[in-house]
C-alpha cells in the first residue's frame, strides 16, 4: 500500500513540476526568421535573378498536428526590395525532438519598388508561399528552431507597358520561436 501512495504522490509532484511547454496542448509563440536565396524577376521571355534575404516575425498558435500564425516578410535583393503580409498554416508529422512539417501561406504584398530595370513601385498584390521543413525542440527551454525550404510566387508586380513580370524568391530559412 506504501508504495502505490509513493508512487502516485510521485507521479502527481512529477506532473506540477514539469514545465508549462511540455505539457501545454495549446502554445502561442512569436519568432524571428532569416532566409538567404535567390529571387527572380521574369515575365515576357525575359528573366533576371539574384541573391537575396528575407527578415521576418511571426506571431501564431502551435497544437499538435497543426500550426497556425501572422506572419509579415521584408524581402531584399540587389534590384528591388519588398514587404509582405501571410496567414500560414502548418501541417506537423507527429515525432519526437525533430518535428517535419510542410505548410501553405496566402498573403499581400503591400508595399515594395523596383529600381534598375523598370524603377518604379511595385502594386499591391496577393501573394502565396510554401514551406517545407523541421522544426527542432529546445529541451526544458520555451524555444523551437525551424529549419526550412521557402518559396514565394507573387504574380504581375508591376505594369511596364505591355510587361507582367512575376517575382519567384526561393530559399532557405532560420527561424526561432519562443512559446509562451
Amino acid at each position: 500500500m506504501k508504495l502505490k501512495t509513493s508512487v502516485i504522490l510521485c507521479s502527481l509532484t512529477a506532473i506540477a513540476t514539469t514545465p508549462a511547454i511540455a505539457s501545454s496542448a495549446f502554445d502561442l509563440y512569436a519568432g524571428v526568421s532569416v532566409g538567404v536565396g535567390a529571387q527572380t524577376l521574369f515575365g515576357d521571355g525575359r528573366n533576371e535573378t539574384n541573391t537575396s534575404q528575407s527578415f521576418g516575425a511571426m506571431f501564431g498558435l502551435d497544437i499538435p498536428l497543426f500550426r497556425a500564425e501572422l506572419e509579415y516578410t521584408y524581402l531584399g535583393e540587389s534590384n528591388s526590395h519588398a514587404n509582405l503580409g501571410f496567414v500560414n498554416a502548418y501541417f506537423k508529422m507527429p515525432s519526437t525532438a525533430i518535428r517535419p512539417y510542410f505548410g501553405l501561406g496566402f498573403g499581400i504584398m503591400f508595399d515594395g519598388k523596383e529600381d534598375v530595370r523598370y524603377n518604379q513601385e511595385f502594386d499591391t498584390k496577393p501573394a502565396y508561399q510554401g514551406m517545407l521543413g523541421v522544426t527542432i525542440d529546445v529541451p526544458k527551454l520555451p524555444f523551437k528552431f525551424d529549419i526550412e525550404g521557402h518559396a514565394i510566387y507573387i504574380p504581375d508586380v508591376l505594369r511596364f507597358g505591355s510587361e507582367r513580370p512575376d517575382i519567384l524568391h526561393y530559399e532557405a530559412k532560420l527561424k526561432l520561436r519562443y512559446l509562451f
